[in-house]
Formats: structure tokens, C-alpha cells, sequence
């Protein structure tokens, strides 16, 4: 299959990378700053599993052609747009469109542009970052990626799909309950990234702390009431996991918007809170806890333009 990755960040540019390394034929949508610095120093990777450095097949949006038979998106949401305009002309009838994104939105706006048969379904789970050399830290063993067609169907190019991305080296999953884990994904962003931004601490932090536990475990259930209404209701495993970690003494485990926070770095607080307590107002659902943190956020993004 032909593969277009718009994004060469940590998250795209990993999986990216490692297609590219395992011979799949892959070209990466980048912006010129970061096309140039892959041209020059190649897509460099650190990781547990072994570094690589790779000399890819990259292109900015004033020469991309199409069609593509899939296309990994991979760009914060705030970027979602701009990406969306980008990536068109890689667009044709019988292209996929994978998205890795925070929250659900971004779904909405690809299906309006392009159709609902142009999305599929897609939830990863990775810890990497882009360090000031623009190399991709991968900094744990996890690497998952999941796939499949929303409605749950094994369509035939969802099995080609799932041929190219197999033994790449990283576990890549196709799933025929892919829109749950995609809600279930949110569920958890939504919950890690409120509790430890508005405590201002890591999950054993905050376990430690007077009425820690309890405000983790409310704030979660505030998050679940809002995602069983406006999408699909997480199982019953993932609730026990979530209540679980989210409450783990001495955890040292903290959300990708508390550490950009801390950083100073723009979040994604209008993706992840912000349309969630829209979502639960829709629904006539009391979100307090969502809504006081994305308040928090709303605060902190204001002062960063300022």
C-alpha cells in the first residue's frame, strides 16, 4: 500500500519511521522547516527497541500529489485544519484516512470534508517526544496501534490494511470495536489531563493528598457520564483499569498536557475538556469538574498569548 503520514512529530513520525524501516512504502507531509531537517539529518529515532536513523521520502504541500491508499494523520488537534487543506489532493475515492488525534472532533470535521467512508478508525498508544534536535524519544516499550473500520465491518482493504501494518515492528491490532476504543482513548486523556492540570501533580500526588482519591475517581465518573451519553460506553474492563491507575499510590504517571504545561508549550485543552463539557451540556449532564478544569486551561492558553 502506499502510505502518507502527515505529521513527522513524535507520534507519526515513530510509527512513520518504523513502517519505513520494515520497506513499507511511506512518504511523510511535513511542513518545510521540518521537511528541510529531515532531509538534512534524516528521521532519527531513539528507543528501547533500537536506534534508527532513516533517510525518508518526504514532501511539503505544494508538491503533494495523490491518491494515497491510506493516510496516517497525525498533528495536534489545534493544527487540524490547516493539516485537513494540506492533505486534499492525497485524497481519492477509495483512500483511508486514519486519524491519530485527542478527543473525537477531529472525526466530524473529516467526515464533512471528505466523507464518511474516507475515515476510519484509529487509537495508538505510545510515549514518545521530539527533542530539541527534532530526534523522536521513545521513552517506554509501549507501542500500539490499533485499527479498523468504524462500523466494525472486515472490509477488504481494512485487511490490507492490517497486512501492511503487521510486523513492522509494533504491535498493530486490527479491531472490530475500534470506535469504542477510540471513546475509551478520550475517556482517559479527558480524565489523566484534568486531574493532574488542575491538581497540578502526578496521579501519586494527588492519591497522597487529602480527598486525592475521591476527586480522582469523581472526576472520572464525570468524564464516563458524558462519553456513555454523546458516544459508546466504555466496558467494564477498561473502567476497572482506569479507576485502577488513575488512583495508583506513588504513581508517577501524569498526563502529555500537564507536561506541557509545565513547559510553557500550547495544549490541547479545547479538544479534550473543552468539547467534552459541550458535549455533556448538550446532554443536559452537570460537568463541574470538566468544566472547572477547562476553565483552568482556558486561563493558562490566554496568558500564553498574551
Amino acid at each position: 500500500m502506499k502510505l502518507l503520514v502527515v505529521g513527522a512529530g513524535s507520534v507519526g513520525g515513530y510509527f512513520g519511521g518504523r513502517l519505513a524501516q520494515a520497506g513499507r512504502d511511506v512518504t511523510f507531509l511535513a511542513r518545510p522547516a521540518r521537511a528541510a531537517q529531515l532531509r538534512s539529518r534524516g528521521l532519527e529515532i531513539v528507543s528501547p527497541y533500537g536506534d534508527v536513523t532513516l533517510q525518508p521520502k518526504v514532501v511539503t504541500a505544494d508538491a503533494l500529489d495523490g491518491p494515497y491508499d491510506a493516510i496516517i494523520l497525525s498533528v495536534k488537534a489545534y493544527a487540524l485544519d490547516a493539516a485537513v487543506a494540506d492533505l486534499a489532493p492525497a485524497v481519492g475515492p477509495d483512500t483511508m484516512i486514519l486519524p491519530v488525534l485527542n478527543g473525537m472532533r477531529h472525526v466530524d470535521v473529516l467526515t464533512a470534508r471528505f466523507d464518511a467512508h474516507a475515515v476510519a478508525g484509529c487509537a495508538c498508544k505510545v510515549a514518545t517526544i521530539l527533542d530539541g534536535e527534532g530526534r523522536i524519544i521513545q521513552l517506554s516499550k509501549l507501542q500500539d496501534f490499533a485499527y479498523g473500520e468504524m462500523d466494525g465491518t472486515r472490509s477488504e482493504r481494512i485487511e490490507r490494511l492490517d497486512q501492511t501494518l503487521t510486523g513492522a515492528g509494533f504491535t498493530a491490532r486490527l479491531s472490530p470495536v475500534i470506535a469504542r476504543e477510540m471513546w475509551e482513548k478520550w475517556t482517559l486523556l479527558a480524565a489523566l489531563g484534568g486531574i493532574t492540570c488542575l491538581m497540578r501533580g502526578n496521579i501519586g500526588e494527588i492519591e497522597a493528598a487529602p480527598g486525592g482519591r475521591d476527586f480522582s475517581l469523581a472526576f472520572l465518573d464525570e468524564v464516563v457520564s458524558v462519553i456513555s451519553a454523546a458516544g459508546v460506553p466504555p466496558s467494564a474492563e477498561f473502567l476497572a483499569m482506569a479507576r485502577a491507575q488513575l488512583t495508583e499510590k506513588g504513581s508517577a504517571w501524569a498526563s502529555s498536557m500537564y507536561r506541557d504545561l509545565q513547559n510553557d508549550r500550547p495544549v490541547e485543552a479545547d479538544q479534550i475538556l473543552g468539547d467534552l463539557s459541550a458535549r455533556g451540556a448538550k446532554a443536559g449532564i452537570p460537568t463541574p469538574l470538566i468544566s472547572a478544569s477547562y476553565a483552568n486551561l482556558s486561563i493558562y492558553a490566554q496568558g500564553l498569548k498574551a
